[in-house]
């Protein structure tokens, strides 16, 4: 499923005993790893080739460590590579303000390098899985007017055709790009990851045939539809380029207007067939009665309890939400997220699904105290065991709510924090918790987080669809809109309604992932 290749990590420190200790363990785990003292000499190496991960302090002079995060993610090449923050600052507002600028995780100095060693494999492990599973398919929706989201790349070492097809393209409202060489169109495809790939056979040193056969080596490139467009036209060549598996054959000759109908042509096709697995995929669904997503939230003394869920285009995702009783005055909420963006994640939603209810019995039946840390050290231990699902990591936010006591306490496995309100207050706080993602190890620990709750006090659960939704200019929702959209509210707001038309609005309905979101409100 996974690569074997080196993975590369850049570890930004202006201490050089930090850099040389981190270094040191890191290439005895088998990476490989790039030194920089400064942000400066991290944007370099950045800029020279791919990186894996990316281990940062804070305190680096001109520029600090916050800043560089943030000027990483607006690079679309690395915008969900790992980063972590390795840095003596430790406090509640450091640890937000990292997350708020992009970063993945915080690990404080000094530090134990086993722990740092774990968290590094945890994060590329969840990146490949992201990398296998989250490629954005371009072919949602109806695209019989507008061709904007539809990707492509063109490769040809003809000037003069490039430009003349990139062009066409582009007029005819793709988002096309263009490499005047099979090298160049190699590194292109994997930062680009168009929807569709146009290539020219006679080039010089990588000719059409023997790019496409690298395309097709690489799984998470060989689903991409690939067209050939050349000046061979005879019948051994055509037969060729079937041969590996393409979608269409076009003759140069054929002039621009053609293979512009072409593409549209292959686009609409496509978009066929997804409706259709769409509609099998919602049938299966419906046949064998299983939900991720509850269709109501439960009536619960005390507390006023909502959710808002959107599958990514339409079709069952990744993310599961589930209300458990656990007696009258105690109920579990729960939201979990598959790592996993594409089909298969649906599946395995179930089985985590199935993991939590399971956990949860085992939990009452054995007379443990029903705290979320004690579900969640179940629910690991439960996943660990299991080959078929241990290599899939999800995150998992867990709340017990007792309405005897007014009590929320919740725990978390790499999940997102839980934000807190409290009645009358403009100052949303964040609960963070510590929780390695379910099944990476079998000892990971957990513990409670605990809020009072007094009445207007609101509590809200999020996957990470609703922070980076993207507008029209391709700029995220992020966590500090959400926090100053909490902050306007007051008691008699629905926050979930507040949220859902502020979150709509802002990506004009179109979101490029599972949206799923938990209110919690206790009567005033």
């Amino acid at each position: 499923m996974f690569t074997d290749d080196k993975k590369t990590i850049l570890v930004i420190d202006d201490d050089i005993t930090i850099r040389k200790l981190i270094s040191h363990h890191l290439n005895l785990n088998n990476y490989k790893v790039l030194q920089a003292q400064n942000t400066d000499e991290g944007f370099d190496f950045l800029d020279k080739g791919p990186v894996d991960l990316v281990l940062c302090d804070v305190n680096l002079g001109e520029m600090d460590g916050f800043t560089f995060c943030q000027k990483v993610r607006e690079n679309p090449d690395y915008r969900s590579v790992p980063f972590v923050f390795v840095t003596a600052k430790n406090t509640l507002k450091d640890k937000t303000k990292a997350l708020e600028v992009g970063g993945d995780d915080f690990i404080t100095k000094p530090f134990d390098v086993q722990e740092l060693i774990i968290k590094v494999k945890s994060l590329i492990r969840r990146f490949e899985i992201h990398k296998l599973y989250g490629t954005k398919s371009g072919f949602d929706g109806t695209f019989e007017d507008d061709y904007k989201n539809i990707k492509i790349l063109l490769i040809d070492d003809d000037v003069t055709i490039s430009q003349l097809f990139e062009y066409n393209l582009n007029k005819a409202g793709f988002d096309c790009k263009a490499a005047l060489s099979a090298d160049e169109g190699l590194v292109l495809v994997k930062s680009f990851m168009p929807d569709i790939i146009i290539s020219d056979i006679m080039m010089p040193k990588t000719d059409g045939f023997q790019f496409r056969k690298i395309i097709l080596e690489d799984s998470n490139l060989s689903s991409i539809p690939f067209i050939f467009l050349t000046a061979k036209g005879n019948e051994q060549d055509i037969l060729e380029g079937y041969n590996l598996d393409i979608a269409d054959y076009i003759v140069k000759t054929s002039g621009p207007k053609v293979v512009v109908a072409k593409v549209k042509a292959i686009v609409k096709s496509l978009n066929k067939t997804r409706n259709k697995v769409v509609s099998e995929l919602h049938h299966a669904a419906d046949s064998i009665r299983a939900k991720v997503v509850p269709t109501q939230e439960p009536d619960f003394s005390n507390f006023k309890i909502e959710h808002w869920h959107v599958p990514y285009a339409g079709v069952p995702g990744g993310d599961f939400i589930d209300f458990i009783p656990l007696d009258e005055n105690n109920i579990a909420i729960i939201l979990g997220d598959v790592m996993g963006k594409k089909w298969g994640a649906w599946y395995f939603a179930f089985a985590y699904a199935g993991y939590v209810r399971s956990a949860v019995r085992t939990v009452l039946e054995s007379g443990d105290a029903t705290t979320p840390a004690a579900i969640l050290r179940k629910v690991n231990h439960s996943i660990y065991q299991d080959s078929k699902i241990s290599e899939v990591f999800t995150t998992l936010s867990v709340i017990v709510l007792d309405n005897k006591n007014m009590v929320l306490k919740y725990s978390g496995a790499g999940d997102l924090p839980v934000i807190y309100k409290k009645a009358g207050k403009n100052n949303s706080i964040k609960i963070l918790s510590e929780g390695m993602l379910l099944g990476f190890s079998n000892d990971s620990d957990y513990e409670n987080s605990e809020v009072k709750m007094n009445p207007g006090d609101c509590a809200v659960l999020i996957s990470d669809g609703i922070i980076e939704t993207t507008n029209e200019k391709k700029e995220q929702f992020g966590s500090a809109r959400l926090l100053n959209l909490l902050n306007s509210t007051n008691g008699k707001d629905s926050i979930i309604e507040k949220i859902k038309g502020t979150v709509s609005e802002f990506s004009n309905g179109n979101f490029e992932d599972d949206i799923s979101l938990i209110t919690i409100q206790s009567f005033e």
